[in-house]
């Protein structure tokens, strides 16, 4: 992990991400690329008026200040910091920032969104979660106490969910956490029996791991939906932070559809970091 990518918009929010990212920085010994948005319309960006223009250099200059004041920070002292602002119009750009950097990692803070809001606009962690090619980890709170030894796993075990796995037990291992790996069974996840995940669990350790070695470590839970089950399996190991494979569905797969991962970035308070399939 050399390079992470803290997206901020100067919000108290964006400072817990920041020092949640800082303490990866730090251990992985990654710079921090931070990255602010000015989400200016095509009409300033493609105009000509002398007055647009100004408009534009008038929003560069406030988030060069706004930099100066928010990366002021002693815990960002010995890391490498890069500070970034992008013309981008819509968040899921933040995974061309990705692309070019070769960025390893995104560190965002969210409050969540609930109701009407988050179905039909969703938050902006929504979308940098659904567009983004690396992980992406979701800091709710302020991370004083932040320190992962306890991380929840959840997929359905799936061939496609092989490679968000070990990339996950890659990351948790260098990050010395103990990963717990959880299928949950509900009416909402294709209801399955007993052994029909005995089978499912058995092909997903044979290629992932090449042996059942693990078979005893994986725990199967049932509940009303996988978001519900993936929760109260967190609250009852007492974990640090919830790990999830996601699919990242777009356009109307994913406003029909949903995604599991979104909906547990939204409304879990511990952090959340998902890993693309």
């Amino acid at each position: 992990m050399n390079k992470i990518i803290v997206p901020v918009d100067f919000s108290e929010h964006s400072e817990f991400a920041l020092e949640a990212a800082a303490g990866l920085a730090q251990k992985f010994g990654a710079e921090l690329i931070v990255l602010h948005m000015l989400e200016l319309s095509n009409a300033v960006l493609s105009s000509a008026s002398e007055a647009l223009n100004q408009e534009a250099v008038f929003y560069l200059k406030l988030a060069e200040q706004k930099f100066e004041a928010f990366l002021d920070k002693p815990y960002l002292e010995g890391i490498k910091v890069n500070p970034i602002v992008k013309h981008f119009k819509v968040w899921s750009e933040v995974n061309n920032v990705v692309k070019e950097l070769n960025a390893s990692l995104v560190v965002m803070g969210s409050q969540g969104a609930s109701g009407i809001k988050e179905v039909l606009i969703g938050s902006n962690t929504e979308k940098v979660v659904r567009h983004a090619d690396v992980p992406v980890l979701v800091i709710k709170h302020n991370p004083i106490l932040l320190d992962f030894e306890n991380v929840v796993f959840a997929c359905d075990f799936s061939e496609e969910t092989v490679q968000p796995y070990l990339k996950a037990k890659d990351t948790f291992s260098k990050l010395g956490a103990i990963m717990h790996l959880v299928y949950v069974n509900s009416p909402d996840g294709n209801f399955k029996s007993s052994s029909e995940i005995d089978k499912k669990i058995t092909n997903f350790l044979k290629k992932a791991e090449g042996d059942l070695d693990n078979l005893n470590a994986i725990n199967v839970v049932s509940d009303y939906s996988i978001e519900k089950g993936i929760l109260n399996f967190a609250n009852v190991i007492g974990a640090d932070l919830i790990a999830v494979a996601t699919h990242g569905r777009k356009g109307l797969s994913h406003f029909f559809e949903g995604s599991v991962s979104e909906d547990i970035a939204n409304h879990s308070t511990l952090p959340v970091m998902t890993f693309k399939i």
